[in-house]
């Protein structure tokens, strides 16, 4: 497997999923601390939907089935989840139109303009103590590893450790976005729940393939 086909996009967007669903209260709770403590609810509310209206959702290519899921997400996610992951979803979808395949590179890029997309809608960067600090490491790694030629296992497993190792490193900034900032350097020694969040779900589809 060197490319990934719509059904492998459908597998990773499924498997996001289930672990958002499986953890709905987990994800809460690593909000709590220095947010408002829903971000796992509002997350899980927009993917439930989602679930819902898999059968019915765009498949006529790649970009057009991520940008169908954005659509869901966008409406239905709550609180300031549904922008945010609904138009990384939108972003991605735009850059993968009308492509039948990924290769490892375009996948990397695929999620890159996921990045993009959330920066330009929300106004944060890394840094910040946002999922960016745990996307945007995930994203320079899949890079990497695709410019080394990297099998897919290899692929999957460098990305959702820097996913991960970013969403560890969150503990030690001081947030200046979302609910977080107001309580300032009391944000320290808690993980950003999106970016935790992010390092669970990277580290899920990995295994998953």
């Amino acid at each position: 497997m060197s490319n990934f086909t719509l059904t492998d996009v459908e597998k990773i967007i499924s498997v996001m999923t289930d672990v958002i669903l499986k953890n709905e209260v987990p994800f809460c709770e690593l909000d709590s601390a220095a947010g408002d403590g829903d971000f796992g609810m509002s997350l899980a509310k927009g993917f439930r939907e989602l679930k819902k209206e898999w059968a019915n959702l765009e498949r006529g290519d790649i970009g057009a089935f991520i940008k169908s899921c954005g659509g869901v997400i966008a409406e239905h996610c709550g609180g300031a989840s549904g922008p945010i992951w609904g138009g990384g979803f939108k972003a991605a979808g735009r850059y993968a139109a009308e492509k039948t395949s990924l290769s490892l590179s375009e996948l990397a890029e695929t999620l890159g303009a996921a990045a993009d997309g959330i920066m330009k809608r929300g106004g944060a960067k890394p840094g910040d103590k946002t999922l960016l600090d745990a996307l945007v490491p995930a994203v320079d790694a899949l890079k990497a590893s695709a410019a080394a030629g990297d099998d897919v296992k290899t692929f999957l497993k460098k990305g959702a450790d820097a996913a991960a190792a970013g969403g560890e490193a969150t503990k030690n900034m001081v947030a200046s976005r979302g609910r977080a900032s107001y309580v300032g350097e009391r944000s320290i020694s808690y993980p950003d729940a999106g970016a935790a969040a992010l390092g669970i779900i990277f580290t899920e589809i990995a295994n998953a393939f």
